[in-house]
């Protein structure tokens, strides 16, 4: 069973950074994609990165873009979502996700670490 732990979720003030980090049960290679999901306070979840099984490609939601920035540690098994200059539209509760190679969806979820901004 695949497990996806999240970790350093906090409350920040506006402008501050925070590194989240997941970690994976399995090997990263075994999916095609893994990425960062958010779900804001009475909003549904959105898309906010992703990147390939190489580590080369990523893709970022238009509000994030030049602000975080995805990266995955094979030897680690982990995934990083650093985040910079984060305002208080970034509060939310954000989840790391896995997409196994020939699946058309992600299938696997973490349980969510929650990042608070606010002055």
């Amino acid at each position: 069973q695949v497990q996806l732990v999240e970790s350093g979720g906090g409350t920040v003030r506006p402008g501050d950074s925070l590194r989240l980090a997941c970690e994976v049960s399995g090997s990263i290679a075994s999916f095609s994609f893994m990425g960062w999901f958010r779900q804001g306070p009475g909003k549904d979840r959105e898309f906010v990165a992703d990147i390939n099984k190489s580590g080369i490609v990523s893709t970022y939601t238009t509000s994030v873009s030049g602000r975080f920035t995805i990266s995955s540690d094979h030897t680690k098994r982990t995934i990083y979502l650093q985040m910079n200059k984060l305002n208080p539209e970034d509060t939310a509760v954000y989840f790391c996700a896995a997409r196994p190679d020939g699946a058309f969806d992600y299938e696997y979820w973490g349980q969510g670490t929650q990042v608070t901004v606010s002055s």
